[in-house]
């Protein structure tokens, strides 16, 4: 069993929609987590109550009124009734199958961060997938659409209580802080595990219109991400920097990591950087070189 824990936005319009089928998909994993919801937005007490769920009201804002991930955490594993967490942004549907998928990497290691990629999809008709019966058509939607899985995008974070103890004040939504939670768990010589392989995480895909406003003209230059990015400074990590990765044959090492960190004097000498050979690579397919078919 775990805990599952996340700040919704207000309830209203598309996001109220979006919201409600990622937390009500949470409610049919099997077996059922505990869910808590932080925040005293328009419509969270009122689902909560609805699906029975445990409400938190009281978060610590910024002075522009937006949550810190710092308080969301602390609170959210002080109040844990289980052991093992994930935190997820509120408009994630996860599959049924994600607590057995938790249970197999708990057994393997005490401590680890589990993370991956999601899947986007735009909804046809975002009102009528609250319900388990438009599953298999969600999926088809998914798969039909076949949207590029984006790496950059962290939307669910999976680890044992206690593992983040000392997270500084990120705002919430706006940038740095999930690339840090990895920085971390790399720093402290952890498991750092990627589930793509075998986790649908489905982004129902939405506006940034929420990220406009005081101390942010947007989710990309305002003030709070400008202190984000301060805070993390160049502690920071991505799916490029997993230890392992969870496949349907279980948890594999990531031996590329091993290889790139055992080569880097050798590479940095023949200036086989990352950003050269990406170069070089833009440099010959514009200049038309390369296999013929």
């Amino acid at each position: 069993m775990f805990t599952l824990f996340t700040m919704p936005k207000a309830f209203r319009g598309h996001f109220g929609r979006i919201q409600r089928n990622a937390i009500l998909s949470w409610t049919r994993i099997q077996p059922r987590p505990e869910i808590i919801l932080f925040g005293n937005e328009e419509g969270i007490a009122e689902l909560a109550s609805e699906a029975g769920l445990r409400h938190v009201t009281e978060v610590a804002r910024n002075e522009y009124g937006t949550p810190l991930i710092s308080d969301l955490f602390e609170k959210g594993q002080s109040l844990a009734t289980h052991d093992v967490l994930c935190y997820s942004n509120a408009d994630i549907i996860l599959p049924r199958d994600f607590g057995q998928t938790i249970q197999s990497v708990a057994s393997w290691r005490d401590r680890f961060l589990m993370v991956g990629s999601r899947f986007n999809v735009d909804l046809d008709e975002p009102e009528i997938y609250d319900s388990a019966e438009q599953e298999p058509r969600l999926l088809a939607l998914v798969k039909s659409q076949n949207h590029p899985i984006w790496r950059g995008a962290l939307d669910y974070f999976v680890f044992p209580r206690g593992h983040f103890a000392d997270i500084p004040p990120f705002a919430i939504g706006r940038g740095g802080w999930d690339n840090w939670l990895l920085w971390k768990t790399r720093s402290q010589s952890y498991p750092l595990i990627d589930a793509t392989p075998v986790v649908l995480a489905i982004h129902q895909n939405h506006d940034y219109s929420y990220g406009v406003g005081p101390g942010h003209k947007d989710m990309w230059t305002g003030e709070e991400w400008k202190r984000n990015d301060k805070l993390a400074g160049q502690k920071a990590c991505t799916l490029d920097d997993i230890t392992h990765q969870l496949t349907s044959k279980g948890i594999q090492r990531n031996f590329r990591n091993r290889f790139l960190k055992y080569t880097r004097r050798m590479r940095a000498k023949l200036g086989l950087s990352k950003e050269n050979l990406a170069a070089l690579k833009s440099a010959v397919r514009l200049a038309g070189v390369g296999p013929r078919r």
